[in-house]
Parts: C-alpha cells; sequence; structure tokens
C-alpha cells in the first residue's frame, strides 16, 4: 500500500483535469508533476522540490533500466519521424498524394474507411500505425472539410486496439507479464502464454468494439457530443481546427509551399514503404537467435529499436529521393531535417512531462494504492469488470498502457486463479487488462499514444482528447455489461462481442439525435453531402 495514501492520486488527476478545462498541455502536465514533488518532499523547501522535480524529469524511469532507454528510442523516432515528415513535404509528396487521392475519395465517408482500414492492416506498432495513418491521411482529410479532431479520433482508436489483437510489439509485451502472473502461482502445469493470449482475445472487449465503432461512426455519418460540434464547424466553416486551437504539428506553416511543380507518388509512397519494411526487417533481425521460429522472432524483437532504424532509414531514402529528382541538394535536405525536428518539439515536451508524472505516481506508489483499494470488491462474477476499470483508473492516471500492464497483470492472474481456479477466467482477466489500460489510454491527454495520434494528424491534443472521450466512455460501457453478463452466465465471449456492434449502432443513433436537437443542428449536418453520400 503506498505511504501516500489517497494523495498519491492527486498528481496526475490534477494534471488531467487542469488540461481538459484550460486546454494547455504543457502547463497542466508541469503543475501536475509540481504536485507530485510538493507530496513527495512534504513541502520542506523550494530547494528540495526543485531537486526532486528535475530528477522526475531527467530520470525517465523512476528506477532507471530499460524504461529511460525506450523512451529516449520513442524520442529518437518521434524526431525522425518530424525530419521525414518535412522531407516529404518539400519534395511535393504530401501534395501528389492529396491530387492523387482527391481523384478517388470524394467523400467523408470514403476517407474516414480509408484511414479506418489502413489503421487495421498497420497492426505490428500503435506508433508506427499513428505516424504512417496519421501522416498519409492528413491532407486529404482536410481537403473533404474533416476536421481534425475526427482524423485523430479514428488513427487513435485503430491503433493500439489493433495492436493487441495480432501480432505486434503489445502481445509480446503482455506474453511476457502473462509468464510474470503464473510465476507467482508456481503451478505445475499450465497452458503455454501464447495460448492463454488467444483465449483472452474475445475478452479484449473494449479494443474489438472501439475499432467497431469507428466505422459505426464513419459509415452512419453521424456523430454526438464534442466531436458532433467539431465536424459541424468543419463543414460549415471549412476549418479543420478551431479558432484558438494549437495542433500539435503544422507542416505548411512551419516549412511553406514545396518548390516541386509536378509532385511524383514515389516522394511520399516510397519513404513508407521504406519505414515499414525496415522497421519489419529490423524487429524480426532484433529478434533473431539461431534456433529461432519466426514466432520466437516476433515475441523477442526489440521494436523501439526498430522503429528508430526504420525512420532513419525513411530519412535517408528522403535525401536519395530529392538528390535522384534534383530538387533538394545536401544542405538543403539537411536543413529541412532540423526543420523537421522542429515540427516535433511541441509532442516531445508533452511527451517529457507526461513520462514525468509517470515517475511522479511511480515514487508516490498511485498504482498499488489503486490496487489496494479495489481488492476489497471483487467475486468471481465481477472480477473482470474490476479488473477492466482497475486497469483502466491506472492507465488514465499514468499515461501508459504498458506501464498498466505490467503492474495489473501479475496481480490479476494469481487472484483470477484464486477466486475461480481455471485458466478461463486467468484469460478473461488478461484480455480486461489490455481493454482496460487502452480506455485509460485513449480517456488520458497524458498518454504518448495521444499525443502522437494529435501529433501525427495535426490536432489540438486537448481537443483530440475532449472529442475521442464521448466515444471511449460508450464503447466501455457496453464491453462492461458485456462482461457482467459473461461473469454471471459463462456465454462465450464469441457471441457477446457480436452482441456488442448493434447496441453501438443504436447508442450512435440515438445519442447523436439527441445532442443534435440540443445543438439545434441536422444530426447529419456535420457531414457535406457528397456524390456517394
Amino acid at each position: 500500500m503506498s505511504e501516500f495514501g489517497a494523495l498519491s492520486v492527486v498528481p496526475p488527476l490534477l494534471a488531467i483535469a487542469l488540461a481538459i478545462v484550460t486546454r494547455k498541455a504543457v502547463l497542466s502536465l508541469f503543475v501536475g508533476v509540481w504536485a507530485g514533488a510538493v507530496i513527495f518532499t512534504g513541502g520542506v523547501g523550494l530547494e528540495q522540490t526543485f531537486d526532486w522535480i528535475a530528477r522526475s524529469i531527467s530520470q525517465v524511469d523512476a528506477n532507471g533500466g530499460d524504461g529511460s532507454t525506450f523512451h529516449a528510442q520513442i524520442i529518437i523516432f518521434t524526431l525522425l519521424l518530424g525530419s521525414a515528415v518535412g522531407m516529404i513535404w518539400r519534395l511535393g509528396g504530401s501534395h501528389a498524394v492529396r491530387d492523387w487521392a482527391i481523384q478517388r475519395i470524394d467523400s467523408k465517408r470514403s476517407a474516414g474507411m480509408v484511414a479506418w482500414l489502413l489503421g487495421i492492416l498497420l497492426f505490428f506498432d500503435d506508433y508506427a500505425n499513428t505516424a504512417v495513418v496519421g501522416s498519409t491521411m492528413k491532407d486529404v482529410s482536410d481537403h473533404l472539410g474533416i476536421s481534425r479532431e475526427k482524423l485523430s479520433y479514428i488513427v487513435d482508436s485503430t491503433a493500439a486496439p489493433v495492436a493487441t489483437l495480432g501480432i505486434s510489439s503489445w502481445v509480446a509485451f503482455q506474453l511476457s507479464m502473462i509468464d510474470a502472473g503464473y510465476a507467482e502461482l508456481s503451478l505445475a502445469e499450465r497452458p503455454g502464454s501464447f495460448e492463454i493470449f488467444l483465449q483472452a482475445i474475445p475478452f479484449n472487449m473494449y479494443s474489438i468494439l472501439a475499432v467497431a465503432m469507428v466505422a459505426i461512426v464513419v459509415l452512419t455519418r453521424r456523430d454526438f457530443g464534442e466531436m458532433l460540434g467539431a465536424e459541424h464547424r468543419a463543414s460549415t466553416t471549412g476549418a479543420v481546427t478551431r479558432d484558438d486551437a494549437t495542433p500539435m504539428q503544422d507542416v505548411e506553416e512551419e516549412l511553406g509551399e514545396p518548390s516541386v511543380e509536378n509532385p511524383r507518388l514515389l516522394s511520399f509512397f516510397g519513404p513508407i514503404a521504406v519505414l515499414i519494411t525496415v522497421t519489419l526487417a529490423s524487429a524480426l533481425y532484433t529478434g533473431y537467435t539461431p534456433d529461432a521460429t519466426l514466432y520466437d522472432m516476433v515475441v523477442d524483437a526489440d521494436y523501439a529499436l526498430a522503429l528508430i532504424f526504420g525512420s532513419f532509414a525513411m530519412v535517408v531514402s528522403t535525401y536519395l529521393l530529392g538528390l535522384f529528382y534534383g530538387v533538394l541538394s545536401l544542405g538543403e535536405s539537411v536543413d529541412t531535417t532540423i526543420d523537421g525536428f522542429g515540427i516535433m518539439l511541441t509532442a516531445v515536451t508533452i511527451l517529457v512531462l507526461a513520462w514525468s508524472i509517470g515517475n511522479v505516481v511511480e515514487a508516490l506508489g498511485t498504482a498499488d494504492y489503486v490496487a489496494n483499494v479495489v481488492g476489497g470488491f471483487l467475486t468471481p462474477e465481477l472480477l473482470p469488470v474490476v479488473v477492466l476499470f482497475t486497469a483502466a483508473f491506472v492507465a488514465f492516471s499514468t499515461g501508459s498502457s504498458w506501464g498498466t500492464m505490467s503492474i495489473v497483470t501479475p496481480i490479476a492472474v494469481p487472484v483470477a486463479w484464486e477466486l475461480a481456479g481455471t485458466h478461463t477466467m486467468v484469460s478473461a482477466v488478461v484480455g480486461v487488462v489490455f481493454s482496460g489500460a487502452i480506455f485509460g489510454d485513449h480517456a488520458s491527454p497524458i498518454s504518448d499514444t495521444t499525443v502522437l495520434s494529435a501529433t501525427f494528424t495535426g490536432a489540438d491534443l486537448i481537443d483530440h482528447v475532449r472529442t475521442q472521450l464521448y466515444y471511449a466512455v460508450t464503447v466501455v460501457v457496453v464491453a462492461a455489461l458485456l462482461l457482467v453478463v459473461w461473469g454471471y452466465t459463462r456465454v462465450t465471449p464469441w457471441l457477446l462481442v457480436p452482441v456488442g456492434v448493434p447496441v453501438l449502432v443504436g447508442l450512435v443513433y440515438a445519442l447523436s439525435e439527441l445532442d443534435a436537437r440540443r445543438r439545434g443542428i441536422d444530426a447529419k449536418q456535420s457531414n457535406v453531402p457528397t456524390s456517394d453520400d
């Protein structure tokens, strides 16, 4: 149990509340770190408080070790992606793909479905997913009058959720957490971790239904909550962001117009293909050992390092294209690379502060406090839904899905075995830890995947969170109800998950109608009619 008790949840909740109310992410995160420093040091003096803040920011993992390396790798990846985005812009690649897509994608519905499909196809890593889909679709969605908030929602809700349902960096990490949970039990016989993961897939209801929710919203052309207001603004005024919004990146404002008269598609798709190919190849290489199977290579891969190799190769490919086409000299490419780093400085600042909040909650024992508080409410029937919201609160407070899995899974697996004595219940809690971690991630402005989704779509971070929150809450409520039904009936989850889809359809129609009436607008007015609508 945390020695700081209920005070341990104050810093993250304060940061989140301020971010939502003020829409100032950097200020809110710093206030949260400051509050944590005051609580940890007991407010004994400014010198001690400043010293602790400095250590929280510089120490990306409060206990040292691999966490600091991982976060440094993500910062390098983000900066390299920024330089690649800048190079692609200068080469005219963004204009080329926009012009090409405009001839083929002529409605918001079509653009939304393309973004949704791309998000599903790029299942191997959520960071690469947000980078590729956000960069690919931003100019197209701007042309069609889709709000940046809507695009960032589509990207965010088909990144991490999809990554938890296939072979990816997420699954590799969770397999290790399953092993850690079973290690606490010391069973003579147990199923393999991958077998448990496969059985856990239908219990990962939030992820499955979140992906379905994106398709429902896009196909029905209906929105509710703040997303309805954002889409109405984009459709009626052409403004894809609020007037006083602070987009996480604005390539055109930073770099100006590209100086290419006839932009080529290869300038866009070539570097993207290099990113995907080199990242996947590097991941397999980092997991290679002489006797390793393909499965072993996937599970043991270092995905963060692979992303650095992939993004670096992507930048190199843009340099070669610039020289080959005679568009950019080596000096101009270097200048563009530095300008590209600048595009990502806001995102990197917020990432560092978000990870600093993670250090704060680790030092204060926030997760342990939350886990102990909910421990008295556990029954076999309600265990899955309790684990769901426990994981959700930890992820919401810490901004880390992986951190949540590392905290909750090793606790939940032994508890599930002790309460139910079945590997089915273990599979259920493994699935709901995924669900809770991702829901908390989607609802939290201090989550790195939330930050990166807003970054690569050029959205305002807090606007992205505020608009996405309505959809995330709707999905998690349906998922929770289905888990309660399973807890008391033990109906196969493969039958329950499909039931959630029509329930979501009904809720989207009902909530969009109610919200449209409240706002005095047409429920479909946020969608400009086009030829295929």
